[in-house]
């Protein structure tokens, strides 16, 4: 789906997705120190927004001009500061080191996945963090919600061997559960649960 496909889809609905911040990028990075943070293909800013309330200097990053100015507008309404950029996920490279890039269900194949996923590692500053959250491949046959397409899920597994010959220490990786309520934004089933992975490293 390129850039076009997504603005439609972004013009289409007051909000594609929900205004919170998601719940394992809340529950892993809420103890982090503040300090400068990118979230890469952010969609509205969710995740960009929330780390700007809690004092981090973030940048939120998507080819969708009409989801960044959607966030824009969000980020304003709750007197949050967030620098907006549109660009490729997969190719933008922060001016200077960060101490955080978020990657929030960047379902893309293999190929464009480990550029970004090494895109991303590049930009760390020593002791910076990377988390990734995305549908894991196991949701295809036991999960809910989320692609279809087995071509845009991975796994923990995959997303280490993406990173390999970067130099890091690995926090967490494995595969999570999500519950799944009416309504979510990822289309799932009533009382379902929805398997995600995990990565978090530090770059060393």
């Amino acid at each position: 789906m390129d850039a076009d496909a997504w603005d439609q889809r972004y013009s289409a609905s007051e909000l594609v997705w929900s205004r919170e911040p998601n719940q394992f990028v809340a529950s892993e990075l809420a103890d982090l120190p503040p300090g400068t943070a990118v979230d890469l293909a952010a969609g509205e800013g969710r995740n960009a927004i929330w780390l700007a309330s809690r004092g981090w200097s973030a940048t939120a990053v998507d080819f969708s001009q009409v989801a960044l100015d959607k966030g824009a507008r969000l980020a304003a309404d709750s007197g949050t500061d967030v620098t907006w950029v549109c660009a490729d996920a997969t190719t933008w490279h922060a001016a200077a080191p960060v101490d955080l890039v978020v990657m929030a269900y960047f379902q893309v194949p293999a190929d464009d996945r480990r550029r970004a996923v090494r895109n991303a590692a590049g930009m760390l500053r020593p002791g910076g963090t990377l988390l990734l959250v995305a549908h894991d491949s196991t949701n295809l046959a036991e999960g809910t919600g989320g692609p279809q397409d087995p071509a845009v899920l991975m796994s923990a597994e995959d997303v280490l061997d993406d990173l390999s010959g970067i130099g890091i220490e690995v926090v967490r990786a494995e595969r999570v559960a999500r519950e799944v309520s009416p309504g979510d934004e990822h289309r799932g089933a009533e009382r379902r649960t929805a398997w995600d992975c995990l990565v978090r490293v530090v770059r060393r």
